[in-house]
């Protein structure tokens, strides 16, 4: 009789440390594949004869345009903008919580196929950029001002309806199964029952979505649906750069003030003990809600929003026809092969992008960060770099590839670093935030023990800061990958050039089929990610 013995298992730490070299190492061959297809390592990727102008357009920073008639255009725009930012979150907040109770685990009990499928209906809103969603809306609407209110707030209403509906999840279930034991319907129960004591969180991230959607009414304004955004382009076009760095400080100071806004907001919900009673007894949520309501209410007039022309005959003949035409989607072997390798230049775009952004929110996180204790020459530092991080990520995508331009030669380069530039800007607040709530003792007692400053931050803080850290970048490669499509519908390759294309040509049913891969590519993006972050975190 032949005894047959197991294998011997390897420790679970040594275990998690091999799938965690695994993870990187393919990360660092991943990176080396992107980098060698964007044709980083060529040799022929910058353009000298750019110099000039890049140097005309970074001296025109010190002498921004000033002139009254253009800053009276300049405020126009910054009115749209916010216009269009303001509608775009209400209408995703609303969508957001009609839909949150449709899709939320809460309300489907044990019927786990119709919460999967609620879910994933959520895909497709989500899985697209909003510049996808302008620009898909335009030929339904025309240049009306329904595209920049519906291209923020349906797939942005997509992604608050999960967030809502996780906050509904996770809240006490006491008032909510009340509800069902005295007979009332799921529905009215998670209403009833579940929305009051999320409240807080609710409003939260309304408020941060508020944020976000001033962002992406400047993006909507680069494909013409006017705006700040729309300026920046025109000047841009024109060689006028005293006004181009007009339009970014605006940009810059919108953004300032949305960040500062949102994040004084989810302080003061974050302050109390109590949800509900506590939340409306406070005057400063009570002022930043009816004022909210009354920006909305401006909004509507501003724009001169009218209902009908989404039930005009029109329209109704123009999406018809879209749809007739876009199905089946097409599936030639001359597209499908177009449609592979824009893909792969999407993913390497994302990858080189991302990779950017987290060597450099490294580099900067410690700067970045507020510690408690510092000197007046270490906050004057802190303070640049957050500015610098907000200029960042205030100016959208295109406009950062549009500058590099002026170096590097046309491809898919110009566009991933571009995309980097902007993500730093996001991932760097990002990881200054995760720096400032770490244990600040690892580096106290190596400063005790004589460690420099440089040598604290290695050795105490670097460590505990890579998995926050990592953590997020893999999350902003989620984001990178929709981004992608903004930059390439300007030009800079991948999914986004092709889709730009066919549309341009009314080609429809090939519309549908580049619109299939994003979806499939960002849902393959998000799963991978997941894993990455699972090993990380094992």
């Amino acid at each position: 009789m032949t005894a047959v013995l197991d294998r011997p298992q390897a420790p679970p730490r040594l275990q998690r440390v091999r799938t965690r070299w695994a993870w990187g190492l393919g990360a660092l061959a991943v990176l080396g594949w992107s980098l060698a297809g964007a044709g980083a390592f060529a040799g022929d990727v910058v353009n000298p004869a750019g110099a000039g102008q890049f140097g005309r357009f970074a001296s025109a920073a010190l002498s921004p345009a000033l002139d009254g008639e253009f800053l009276r255009v300049l405020t126009d725009s910054v009115l749209v903008t916010v216009a269009y930012a303001t509608l775009g979150a209400a209408l995703a907040v609303l969508l957001g919580a009609v839909g949150a109770v449709a899709v939320a685990r809460t309300t489907w009990g044990r019927r786990r196929l119709g919460w999967t499928l609620s879910r994933g209906a959520l895909a497709v809103p989500r899985g697209l950029h909003e510049a996808v969603w302008g620009l898909l809306l335009v030929n339904l609407l025309g240049l009306d001002p329904w595209v920049g209110v519906l291209a923020i707030g349906v797939p942005y209403g997509a992604v608050t309806a999960k967030v809502f509906a996780d906050l509904l999840d996770e809240v006490p279930r006491g008032g909510y199964e009340a509800l069902l034991a005295g007979g009332v319907g799921r529905v009215p129960a998670a209403l009833y029952g579940l929305l009051p004591p999320a409240s807080g969180g609710l409003l939260s991230y309304s408020f941060y979505r508020l944020e976000c959607a001033v962002r992406s009414a400047v993006v909507l304004g680069l494909i013409g649906a006017g705006g700040l955004g729309y300026q920046l382009l025109l000047s841009f076009s024109s060689l006028r750069w005293e006004q181009v760095w007009s339009c970014v400080y605006a940009l810059a100071l919108l953004c300032l003030l949305a960040d500062v806004g949102g994040r004084a907001v989810r302080r003061r919900v974050a302050a109390p003990r109590s949800s509900g009673d506590r939340l409306r007894r406070d005057p400063a949520l009570t002022t930043a809600v009816l004022g909210t309501l009354a920006a909305v209410a401006w909004s509507w007039w501003y724009l001169a929003i009218s209902p009908a022309t989404l039930v005009a005959d029109r329209t109704g003949e123009q999406l018809r026809y879209v749809l007739t035409a876009a199905w089946p989607p097409d599936v030639d072997a001359p597209l499908l092969s177009a449609v592979a390798v824009a893909a792969v230049d999407t993913v390497q775009m994302s990858v080189i992008a991302i990779a950017v952004a987290t060597a450099g929110a490294v580099l900067l996180a410690g700067v970045a960060a507020r510690p408690a204790r510092a000197s007046a020459g270490r906050r004057l530092a802190g303070t640049v770099v957050r500015l610098a991080l907000l200029l960042l990520r205030a100016v959208p995508p295109p406009v950062w590839a549009l500058v590099l331009l002026f170096v590097l030669l046309p491809g898919i380069l110009p566009g991933a670093l571009a995309l980097g530039v902007y993500t730093l800007g996001v991932l760097g607040r990002l990881a200054a935030e995760a720096t400032e709530e770490l244990d600040p003792r690892p580096r106290a007692a190596l400063t005790a023990l004589g460690a420099g400053p440089v040598g604290g931050w290695l050795y105490a803080v670097l460590p505990a800061a890579t998995g926050p850290v990592l953590a997020f970048a893999l999350y902003r490669w989620e984001v990178a990958i929709r981004d992608t499509v903004l930059v390439g519908l300007l030009g800079a390759g991948g999914l986004g050039a092709l889709l730009a294309s066919r549309v341009a040509a009314f080609d429809w049913g090939a519309v549908t089929t580049v619109l299939v891969a994003l979806v499939l590519l960002t849902a393959a993006v998000d799963l991978v990610s997941a894993r990455a972050r699972a090993a990380l975190r094992s």
